[in-house]
């Protein structure tokens, strides 16, 4: 396991499925955790069952200024802020384009995108005056393929796969590592809400067909390590039966 030992980590979308699995993942790798997300309540109940290395940040990460603060406040805990890992997303509401409530269309933008870009825009200056930081982002097939009634959440995770790349492009050479992460379907609340719908082949999956949610978890554990750094700028996908072996998946 990759030890991060004196490391720490801010973890949007904390609350459950793959947020809530990484926050105890890296906890159990030695680092300190930021939990951030919208459930108060969620959030302090993780944070009490990892112990004093973690803390619960209550915020909306479709604002920036509550997303700046959330970091502030990482570093004040903490000392310092090593790893982002922006995964907060939504996929509801499940709309064809003609039907899509353009007030919830625009919401899903705001957390599934402009989250991913408030996440990198606080956390690089304080990554920045440490020598620099490790960014991960939990991307979607659906940033690259048109899903049925997913309009809202394919275009946002495009625009985030492409902010990763821009970080790249950006930010390397001042010791910024970025990376995006897709995990494939994972057993979450996600795909209870997804199989809800009844819309597009993905809500007809059997739940069997879904990978565990600390799969991802361990995925992003791994892309923090030097073994990674050939994927620097790049999308992992889970499905690679290729990166699941050198994440010591089975």
């Amino acid at each position: 396991m990759t030890d991060l030992t004196g490391q720490t980590v801010l973890i949007t979308g904390a609350s459950r499925g793959i947020g809530a699995e990484a926050a105890r993942v890296f906890a159990e790798a030695g680092a300190n955790v930021a939990l951030v997300a919208r459930s108060a309540d969620s959030i302090a109940d993780i944070a009490g069952e990892i112990g004093k290395n973690a803390v619960a940040i209550p915020c909306d990460i479709s604002r920036y200024w509550e997303v700046a603060q959330a970091v502030e406040n990482c570093v004040t805990a903490f000392g310092g802020l090593n790893i982002l890992i922006n995964n907060a997303g939504v996929i509801e509401p499940i709309a064809r384009m003609e039907e899509a409530d353009p007030e919830g269309w625009g919401q899903a933008i705001d957390i599934n995108l402009k989250g991913v870009f408030h996440g990198m825009r606080a956390a690089l200056p304080v990554m920045q005056s440490d020598g620099g930081g490790t960014i991960l982002t939990v991307s979607s097939g659906a940033a690259h393929n048109p899903v049925e009634a997913w309009s809202h959440y394919c275009a946002s995770k495009a625009g985030a796969a492409m902010l990763t790349r821009s970080l790249h492009q950006e930010m390397a050479d001042k010791g910024i590592r970025a990376m995006g992460l897709s995990p494939g379907t994972v057993a979450t609340q996600m795909q209870k809400e997804i199989k809800a719908s009844g819309i597009n082949s993905v809500s007809k999956l059997d739940w069997s067909d879904h990978i565990p949610a600390d799969w991802p978890a361990k995925a992003l554990l791994w892309m923090c390590s030097g073994d990674a750094d050939a994927y620097l700028g790049e999308e992992l996908s889970l499905r690679d039966e290729g990166i699941r072996k050198k994440v010591g998946l089975v």
